[in-house]
């Protein structure tokens, strides 16, 4: 297998469940997180009459990315790439993670 053959990309075209949240971690580093709502392909409903969606936890690292974010709202059509990335901290009760996509190109096709 060459590194050609595997990739970790992703490309999400949703909309935003609440409008995109910015903090600053105990680490010191900036960060802006959002949640894109997505329906699932007609193929993966179990009940075809009842639409199935997933929300995605996504995150924004890069300044210019999370500059973008500030004007978004609930509702918005967005487009977002990037990978899958796992991010392990130590919580108040012991380590935790979470599994989001880790946004590295985002933008607004139609606001809500």
């Amino acid at each position: 297998m060459s590194t050609e053959d595997d990739r970790n990309e992703v490309r999400l075209v949703g909309r935003l469940a609440a409008p995109p949240y910015a903090r600053e971690l105990p680490s010191g580093d900036a960060m802006t997180s959002f949640r894109v709502v997505v329906r699932r392909n007609d193929a993966d409903r179990r009940r075809p009459t009842s639409p199935t969606v997933d929300a995605l936890e996504c995150a924004a690292w890069r300044g210019d990315v999370r500059r973008k974010l500030r004007s978004w709202g609930a509702g918005d059509l967005v487009e977002v790439s990037g990978s899958v990335r796992r991010r392990f901290w130590r919580s108040a009760t012991g380590p935790a993670s979470i599994w989001e996509i880790e946004v590295s190109a985002a933008r607004r096709l139609a606001r809500a």
